[in-house]
């Protein structure tokens, strides 16, 4: 038998006979108040003995982690007066030590087998800010100190710092329960509950973990602006760099409440949105889907035509939708609500201050609203050809015959699909077994099979290898199940992801965190940190999406110039989302393949579109609905939806989830017919009739029969 065994069945052992020997009943406040008076002769008759006793005794309970440790430290005050206070703090740090290295001795070693990779981010944060963590965590009297010793136990903190940062956190703590157990052991009669000194020793208890906060808040802001000289006066209440969508609705908000803000954008107003994003790729898929519909006519009973594309045409209305929708977003309209538009390089030259056209600007609170750019890959010989990204290929107005998309996430599928149906032949290459890998199974293949009926030529599970250049255009060397080969291109458009915009403007300098991810590190009131340096948008993560920017941005500009009188964490619990491919892949909340990684119990109500009336009239019969419910109840987890509008129609579902509503709520509302959102409620009917009564019917069937005589 292991010595780890043996130990760990002896503490066992010991904390099973605690209680079955029922030790705890000596461990109560009364227990200590009926002996009072002969604790207290003791105390000072052999002072040095009983103290001795007592520590030993609170190491004991500490170590073993039972439930007495808050009585032992009353007592402390109630026997030793404020002299408890040293005893106590040793006492605790001995046994929280001890009971670490227990759990280190004992945990460790399986932990780091079986959950090495989460270790290491927690070792790599304990290795740079540790003794702060520890300290804000022994502040907070709601969380038990044993999970803190068990959990430090596993890390790599040392164990010098655990033992001096856990005394010194368990100090302010330690003084409102001795001066506790001074006031209680005075008491002799109910009366004493009401007095002052009494209520003044619980008040401090439940006023602690609000100190503590605050005290932390305090700590952490004088650590950050070490070196850094505060403005005594500031020329703006909220300077945002970077005028997409977050940026925008920041400074939106500022000047709605009369705040003085600034808005600084490099390029150009509306961000990727607006120029490279949202507002030109649907544009242009909607010149596709058009010339879609037209070589598939006679499903509607007209003549199929093959369309004669005007690609530099379609090209350039795009920027026509672009030019359209510019005055939303343009210098004017934000210059006559109250925001000062700058145009230039932004650097942030210290926490309050940023330097923009050699003009420096100082601001209480700054937004981080930088967002992102296309990911290029370290692929060898990538720089020897003219590749395309979401951001370049607006630029085109010559039809490239062989067009390669490197990528099959919603990017890849999205512009893939769009021009091959405006007469590319495209060759769509992705690494992984299938496409939309974040969806489910279902609804990639869907996705899959539009793809290759417009002619797609899908190559899923195919690792891209290197680049060469060919004339004018190239050959993507790649490697499948049939081994290494080329493919031959005219125009190779990536769409691998998008990497957060984190650099060339002083975060480095200043010492801002950036997440493993690449993002810029913040919490939940999207404070990086700096406290008064906010962040929101793409850069900020963990949703690159134009609508979740706009949703940080409420959060990032309010905190901003309201903390700490009023501060809200941002909400991410129903997030949706949508590819916007032919079909429409839709969805929020968890998918099926989620809640199965997950081990998330779930109920299934599908609804196939191919059974909806105005999906039949329309054409656009194929698809579906997918929602999960908890088991027995209607309440939604996730919702998927597949086919046209699905982005349209998810929105039921999104409002559903926000608000707390069931699905049979969506039965109970009138739809009108005959709409594609009818969908929703026939979903929420299949759920309806999984979940029949079949007891109660069996007896209204009799009470039918009955009445019939």
């Amino acid at each position: 038998m292991s010595k780890r065994l043996v130990l760990g069945l002896t503490l066992l052992a010991l904390i099973v006979a605690f209680f079955a020997l029922d030790l705890q009943r000596f461990f109560t406040l009364e227990s200590l108040q009926a002996h009072r008076a002969s604790l207290l002769e003791f105390v000072a008759q052999r002072w040095l003995l009983a103290a001795g006793a007592y520590v030993l005794l609170y190491i004991a309970v500490v170590a073993l982690a039972l439930p007495a440790a808050g009585l032992m430290t009353v007592a402390g005050g109630a026997l030793f007066g404020l002299l408890g206070v040293p005893l106590v703090l040793l006492a605790a740090t001995l046994g929280a030590t001890i009971s670490m290295l227990l759990s280190r001795y004992l945990f460790r070693e399986s932990v780091e087998r079986r959950f090495a990779g989460a270790l290491k981010t927690i070792n790599d944060g304990l290795k740079r800010e540790g003794a702060f963590y520890l300290f804000a965590m022994r502040l907070v009297p709601a969380i038990p100190f044993f999970l803190i010793n068990v959990a430090m136990g596993v890390t790599q903190l040392r164990v010098w710092t655990f033992a001096w940062v856990s005394a010194i956190g368990m100090l302010p703590g330690t003084l409102v329960w001795i001066y506790l157990g001074q006031q209680v052991m005075q008491l002799t009669s109910l009366k004493g509950l009401v007095s002052p000194t009494l209520l003044l020793a619980l008040a401090l208890l439940g006023v602690m973990p609000l100190l503590a906060k605050r005290l932390v808040e305090f700590l952490r802001a004088r650590r950050v602006y070490r070196g850094h000289s505060k403005p005594r006066r500031y020329d703006y209440n909220l300077i945002a760099i970077g005028a997409g969508s977050a940026g925008l609705v920041s400074s939106y908000i500022a000047a709605a409440v009369k705040a003085k803000v600034a808005l600084i954008e490099r390029h150009k107003m509306g961000g990727d949105c607006l120029n490279t994003g949202c507002v030109p790729s649907k544009a242009l898929i909607r010149t596709a889907r058009l010339a879609a519909e037209c070589r598939r006519a006679d499903r509607y009973g007209l003549a199929p035509i093959d369309p004669a594309i005007d690609f530099a045409r379609a090209m350039q209305r795009v920027h026509e939708v672009i030019a359209k929708i510019e005055p939303h977003d343009s210098i004017d309209r934000y210059t006559g609500l109250g925001v000062t538009c700058i145009s230039g390089d932004a650097r942030i030259v210290d926490p309050w201050t940023v330097e923009v056209n050699g003009q420096r600007l100082t601001s209480r609170a700054i937004v981080i609203a930088t967002g992102a750019r296309p990911t290029v890959p370290k692929l060898p010989g990538i720089d020897s050809v003219d590749f395309l990204t979401s951001d370049t290929v607006w630029s085109l107005r010559e039809r490239p015959q062989r067009l390669l998309v490197l990528g099959g996430g919603p990017i890849g599928c999205e512009l893939g699909q769009c021009f091959q149906r405006l007469g590319c032949q495209v060759t769509l290459v992705q690494r992984p077994a299938r496409l939309l890998p974040r969806e489910d199974e279902d609804a990639s293949a869907l996705v899959d099979a539009a793809l290759r009926s417009d002619g797609v030529d899908v190559r899923v599970g195919t690792e891209a290898l290197r680049v060469e250049r060919d004339g004018a255009g190239g050959r993507l060397w790649v490697r499948d199940r049939s081994g290494e080969h080329a493919i031959a291109f005219d125009r190779l458009l990536l769409a691998l992801g998008r990497t957060a915009n984190v650099n060339g403007f002083g975060l480095e300098e200043l010492g801002v965190r950036i997440a493993e991810r690449g993002t810029i590190e913040n919490d939940a009131w999207m404070r990086t940190n700096f406290p008064n340096l906010y962040v929101c948008g793409d850069v900020a993560g963990p949703y690159q999406f134009t609508h979740v920017a706009a949703h940080q941005a409420w959060y990032a500009a309010v905190n901003a110039l309201f903390a700490p009188f009023w501060t809200f964490k941002a909400d991410y619990r129903v997030i949706p989302w949508c590819t916007f491919t032919d079909p429409e892949v839709a969805r929020v909340g968890l998918s099926e393949s989620e809640a199965k990684a997950q081990n998330v119990a779930y109920e299934l109500a599908h609804y196939g579109l191919d059974d909806l009336d105005r999906a039949i009239a329309d054409g656009h019969d194929h698809g579906y609905v997918k929602v999960l419910t908890v088991p027995g109840k209607d309440t939604i987890l996730g919702a998927t939806i597949v086919g046209a509008h699905a982005g349209d129609l998810l929105a039921e579902f999104v409002l559903a989830m926000r608000h707390g509503l069931g699905l049979r709520k969506i039965l109970g509302t009138i739809h009108s017919y005959p709409t594609m959102m009818e969908a929703n409620k026939y979903t929420a009917g299949v759920w309806a009739r999984a979940h029949a009564p079949a007891g109660a019917l069996k007896w209204i069937e009799r009470f039918h029969a009955w009445r019939r005589g």
